[in-house]
């Protein structure tokens, strides 16, 4: 895997697969956060104390079987660094930084280990639909093929040490990416996100923390890592998240019952606006891509795949659509390529479908 097909291509081969429940649950991610006992962490770390910490990785990277990608950070240009922040594999915290910062990545894009972010280490696992325990199996054997070789910050009552101390404990942070546009029109998000926080979970935007929810697409997460073990922490997700769940799926049977005829129309105009638009800003496309995934899921759309709306939500990004024009793109030259792209992606997806070939 080159740099430039990380950078080009849209959509990681784990997300063109279908998981548990993918009609509403876009995907899962378990992430680890550890810190080498040797080393000041990342805040305050010097520049000698980063070098020694990516070098240390490096060298404890060679006992990992999965064959790894290493990219660092500082001989990235702003552009291809904001694309892997929009395909999930780098955080906006790892783009910033510069010194010894890096990312190892596999083939499939669904293993990152990002080096010097917040923590000296982030191991992140990314699966199609709700698979947590798998996410966590994976996760749990590259942590123990890493801690072998990288001597770990870790306390008898306090668990591993970590830079913010709301990671501290576990380290763990799970999270399941989530499709609810059923909610959203019946109005019952706003009951149900303070309602989790009594789990001690949260909801976030597609981009994590400070976020907003485009698309109606929410990340519930757990907040609390310090006194649960990990298999504790991952069960009250799944818990909360099958509630969710059958929740979404009782607002769409109702909507569908309700208010059926008006649904579909909301569908298919926003089916029309992404088919046949000559300019869409990236809020409304992201609207009329829910609808139009909500539209598939519901039978209502014919002859176009599911995994459209992962594709075209990061397509759409200004990133992904400035690294395919090969250059800074004003916000009205955005909005004009994203319609065209959508426009092109729809069509190919037609004609595949009916037996054509790519355009």
């Amino acid at each position: 895997m080159t740099l430039e097909k990380f950078l080009t291509q849209a959509v990681s081969s784990w997300m063109s697969e279908e998981g548990p429940d993918s009609e509403i649950v876009l995907s899962t991610r378990i992430r680890l956060a550890r810190n080498s006992k040797h080393y000041a962490f990342p805040t305050v770390f010097t520049e000698g104390e980063a070098k020694n910490v990516s070098a240390e990785v490096k060298k404890a990277m060679e006992h990992v079987e999965e064959p790894l990608e290493l990219l660092q950070m500082n001989e990235l240009k702003e552009l291809q660094k904001r694309v892997l922040v929009e395909k999930h594999l780098i955080s906006p915290n790892l783009a910033k930084n510069s010194t010894a910062a890096a990312v190892w990545l596999s083939e499939h894009e669904n293993i990152s280990i990002m080096v010097n972010e917040e923590d000296h280490l982030r191991i992140q696992c990314l699966y199609p639909g709700l698979q947590l325990k798998e996410a966590l199996e994976k996760a749990n054997q590259l942590d123990d093929v890493l801690e072998a070789q990288f001597d770990y910050a870790f306390d008898e009552k306090f668990g591993y040490l970590t830079t913010c101390p709301t990671n501290v404990g576990t380290g763990l942070r799970a999270s399941v990416m989530m499709h609810l546009p059923g909610l959203m029109m019946t109005h019952q998000m706003n009951r149900i996100i303070p309602a989790i926080g009594q789990f001690g979970l949260v909801a976030r935007g597609i981009y994590g923390e400070g976020s907003e929810s485009l698309g109606n697409i929410f990340q519930i997460s757990n907040q609390i890592t310090l006194g649960k073990s990990e298999e504790d922490i991952v069960e009250d997700l799944l818990r909360v998240v099958h509630q969710i769940i059958a929740q979404e799926k009782a607002a769409r049977e109702e909507l569908v019952q309700t208010s059926g005829i008006r649904l579909e129309d909301r569908v298919f105009r926003s089916y029309g606006v992404l088919r046949y638009s000559r300019v869409i800003e990236s809020k409304e496309a992201a609207k009329c891509l829910s609808d139009m995934r909500l539209g598939i899921d519901l039978g209502f759309i014919k002859d176009v795949p599911r995994t459209i709306l992962n594709q075209l939500m990061i397509l759409t990004q200004p990133g992904f659509l400035q690294q395919y024009a090969g250059g800074f793109l004003g916000p009205f030259d955005r909005d004009l390529r994203r319609a065209s792209l959508i426009r092109e992606r729809l069509e190919m997806d037609d004609s595949q479908y009916k037996g054509g070939t790519d355009l």
